[in-house]
């Protein structure tokens, strides 16, 4: 047998492997959501601004804004002397400002529900809700209970754990 046609059968044996497993064994999740604006700065968003994913998908957040810059910041006493409102295991993150057409990417591993917010525009409550499995899951820790850092608005402004359960997303993809 020639080394060439070993690597062949070697190729197609891994290939075979591959293809075999499970889908969500095969490849890691990637699920985006976009930061946008109106072209005068108006309206600002998170798209979508509720989503479902599975323990261990990564989330890429893209700054599709061509005028203003934004960041993806979880609510964490860590991070600005915030409330914490992402499962108490889980590790905050912060994207720094992000330019138009830059992106930042963390991977949630803990089952639960994860709030975040852009720092500059969460006053005109820029703000999204992960949930990561579902309350069946060990570990799960639901939406916080406290609402003092928060603003009304920004509270309203959050989607129901319960939709975007059911719907899997919610905002702009989903008509809401």
């Amino acid at each position: 047998m020639t080394l060439e046609r070993r690597r062949v059968l070697k190729l197609g044996g891994g290939i075979i492997a591959t293809f075999s497993l499970p889908l969500s064994v095969r490849a890691a999740s990637l699920e985006i959501i976009e930061m946008g604006g109106t072209a005068r700065g108006e309206r600002i968003w998170f798209a979508p601004h509720g989503l479902a994913v599975s323990a261990g998908t990564t989330i890429r957040f893209v700054n599709r804004d061509p005028g203003n810059s934004h960041t993806a910041t979880a609510y964490h006493p860590e991070l600005f002397d915030r409330t914490r409102r992402i499962p108490k295991a889980a590790g905050p993150w912060d994207s720094g400002f992000l330019l138009p057409g830059e992106s930042f990417e963390v991977t949630l591993e803990i089952p639960g529900v994860y709030d975040y917010y852009c720092i500059p525009h969460e006053m005109a409550a820029m703000v999204g809700r992960i949930v990561v499995g579902n309350p069946s899951d060990p570990r799960w820790e639901g939406s916080s209970p406290d609402t003092g850092d928060v603003s009304a608005k920004v509270l309203a402004a959050l989607p129901r754990v319960e939709d975007i359960l059911a719907k899997g997303r919610i905002g702009r993809g989903d008509d809401t």
